[in-house]
């Protein structure tokens, strides 16, 4: 049994007069209404806070109020197409060269073809769905002051883990802001003092120096790493982001700070993670047993998250063509997601990691909206390492992790190489532990491009694909083409202001105080 059970916590939370709602389990449906709940009454009694930050943890895996993405958090859009994860994984995968998307959804196939203006729809959830899950921590945040759990009684043992879960609510935030730092820019800023008053927007570099900030708070009070129950933030959590700010710091506000990358790495690898031996296991129905690799994940269970987005969107949408869905414990492919021929040309035939279903297949693409257009990738399975199928045949159990130490070893290469000081043979034997788990050749030396590969070969659809290219220039320039990179067959260079997305045209509306970003 998992440990984190989305349920039983909307109700209170709706009641409590916020605008934004995140998700819960069908059992919500089945309870009785909930009257005179408010805020203060919900946190004198320590025996509601494991609920209400679990209500934050859910906002990461489910899109809406009830059993699969129903009753949806974001207006105009439908709860499983607007959850984070699946969201995500469409700006930061299905825009580069590690996958397409054959449905013409909407405005959906402008993410591969690099079209995308301020009025796409999936655009505007993420941006609308990283401001719900802001909302929520905010709110947790603000009623979990030292004065807040003083005046409710919150004392001794309930206060340190009151303490240590406003941490991991602060780290969530801090979280949120990175994807919006990272995808969006030069954002509105809304804390747990904001209101009343329409936001301030503020500029990606004072947002780099929020972020870091509130990680750097958050680790001072998150438990131990690997001490925390299961899917829950602690302080490696905290430091393996640190590291994917401080590696992109060039990006976000032209410092480099690769001396800090190393720093954060060693202290996740000094905290006694080690390589799961067997790399397809990451990525099974029970990757939450026995892995000593995974330092945080958005937890997936069948039943208490049942959503089209998350895992149970990328073993779906996966599968089509020839494919047999059972041999992925679930019931059906939905025929969406292939991959590029630039990707597949990066595995030696012997790499575990690049696993291709060809039967069917063609490697070129001819037609983004065929699915027998390009290789299928296959990484997540509904099924468990003793062959077992997940507990239901349409959601899928598997965990998706967001920080793993496989991803450390690779931040602290690329930071070696980019001048931060550390050791080049402990670079090297990071890299080659890498290749020898996933029976690639083991390589006498590494430069920058060689990481920019390995990381694609090592993390791909683990949505880090998007930030790599543009961190080596990549993304949007002619220095580096795939299929369909700019709406051309073979691939052409789109305008450098691509390297972030806009800001939806709803906010600009309701707020005078935005700014579009450049080119949009």
């Amino acid at each position: 049994m998992k440990n984190i059970k989305i349920k039983n916590i909307s109700l209170a939370v709706a009641m409590l007069g916020l605008s934004l709602t995140a998700n819960s389990c069908a059992d919500d449906l089945r309870q009785e209404p909930i009257t005179e709940i408010t805020a203060a009454s919900l946190y004198k009694d320590f025996g509601n806070y494991k609920n209400l930050v679990a209500k934050l943890y859910g906002g990461l895996a489910v899109g809406g109020q009830s059993g699969g993405d129903g009753n949806g958090d974001i207006a105009d859009i439908d709860g499983g197409f607007s959850n984070y994860m699946r969201l995500l994984y469409i700006m930061n995968v299905i825009t580069t060269d590690e996958a397409v998307i054959g449905w013409n959804d909407g405005t959906l196939p402008e993410f591969h073809k690099m079209t995308w203006t301020p009025a796409n729809e999936f655009n505007n959830a993420m941006y609308y769905r990283l401001y719900t899950e802001i909302a929520f921590c905010n709110e947790f945040i603000k009623n979990t002051t030292n004065e807040m759990l003083g005046q409710n009684g919150i004392s001794g043992a309930n206060l340190d883990e009151a303490k240590a879960m406003r941490a991991e609510a602060r780290f969530l935030r801090a979280q949120a802001y990175y994807h919006l730092l990272d995808m969006y820019g030069n954002v509105p800023m809304v804390d747990e003092t904001t209101f009343g008053t329409l936001p301030k927007q503020m500029n990606r570099a004072a947002l780099f120096t929020f972020v870091e900030s509130e990680l750097k708070l958050a680790e001072s009070e998150l438990k131990a790493p690997r001490t925390n129950d299961y899917g829950r933030a602690d302080k490696a959590a905290a430091w393996s982001l640190l590291s994917r700010l401080y590696l992109n710091a060039k990006v976000y506000n032209n410092t480099e700070r690769y001396a800090d990358v190393i720093e954060n790495c060693n202290k996740v690898i000094a905290a006694g993670y080690s390589i799961n031996p067997s790399y397809e296991k990451l990525f099974l129905a029970d990757n939450n047993v026995n892995n000593p690799e995974n330092i945080f994940s958005v937890v997936y269970d069948g039943q208490y998250t049942q959503t089209n987005g998350g895992t149970t969107f990328l073993v779906h949408a996966s599968i089509g063509g020839s494919m047999v869905p059972a041999s992925f414990g679930v019931n059906g492919g939905w025929g969406g997601i292939r991959t590029t021929k630039a990707f597949v040309q990066k595995f030696q035939a012997s790499d575990l990691r690049g696993r291709f279903h060809t039967a069917g297949q063609t490697l070129e693409i001819n037609d983004l909206a065929n699915f027998n257009d390009g290789y299928a990738f296959i990484k997540y399975k509904n099924v468990k390492s003793t062959g077992q199928a997940g507990i239901h045949d349409n959601w899928v159990e598997t965990d998706l992790p967001i920080y793993r130490l496989a991803d450390v070893y690779l931040m602290y290469a690329e930071a070696v190489l980019r001048g931060g000081g550390g050791n080049s043979a402990t670079a090297l034997g990071y890299v080659n532990a890498l290749r020898t788990r996933a029976n690639a050749l083991t390589v006498s030396s590494i430069d920058l491009n060689f990481i920019l590969d390995e990381r694609s070969r090592e993390l791909s659809w683990e949505m880090t694909r998007r930030s790599d290219l543009i961190r080596f220039g990549k993304f949007t320039t002619s220095a580096y083409l795939w299929p369909w990179k700019g709406n051309v067959k073979d691939g052409i260079g789109v305008a450098d202001y691509r390297n972030i997305f806009p800001i939806p045209n709803n906010d600009l509306v309701v707020n005078y105080n935005l700014v579009q970003n450049p080119g949009y």
